[in-house]
């Protein structure tokens, strides 16, 4: 059966599901804990023991534990690898060339939905992207944020906060124009 934790990051707490064979889903910061163990239930995983902070506090199998180092140090802003976690999706195999192609896109640069349409063999095809990208369970893992809109534009993000979380987490891996000062 599949389990979940709940972890803090720079960008706030952050949730984790697994199976013994991998990662199912991540959750971005949610108005509430509750909100975040909601959302990972309906992976089917259940909350594994919690110390009195809401920590995960039984035995995390390393996968869980190597997930979650990787994750809270990209949100550190440190330059993390996230190719060695394993995944296990239950997803379209569109959706799945999508999160391949987006995992590809390395820290500090971004694509276009319409460009990695393009790279999969779609032109034309950014909007079904943008909705594999929607779907995305396991964002930061698969970084779903370094898609923009044509022109650069933020577009959408389906994690709570929206188009402010994606810029923050653009802002914190060094994007340009996503973590500078303004004038107002």
């Amino acid at each position: 059966m599949p389990s979940y934790t709940l972890f803090d990051t720079a960008i706030g707490r952050c949730g984790l599901a697994w199976t013994e064979d991998g990662v199912i889903a991540v959750a971005l910061p949610e108005p509430s804990d509750e909100a975040m163990m909601e959302y990972l239930a309906g992976f089917g995983a259940a909350e594994g023991p919690v110390d009195n902070l809401g920590r995960f506090a039984g035995s995390t199998p390393d996968l869980a534990a190597d997930a979650i180092d990787r994750i809270s140090g990209l949100l550190d802003g440190r330059a993390v690898d996230m190719s060695p976690i394993p995944l296990v999706l239950d997803v379209s195999e569109f959706d799945a060339s999508v999160y391949t192609g987006c995992s590809a896109i390395p820290r500090g640069a971004t694509l276009t939905y319409g460009e990695i349409a393009r790279r999969l063999g779609h032109p034309g095809a950014a909007q079904a992207v943008g909705g594999a990208l929607g779907r995305n369970p396991v964002p930061i893992i698969v970084p779903c944020h370094r898609v923009l809109g044509a022109g650069t534009e933020v577009g959408g993000f389906s994690a709570p906060g929206g188009a402010n979380t994606k810029q923050r987490i653009l802002g914190i891996e060094g994007v340009p124009g996503f973590d500078e000062p303004t004038l107002f």
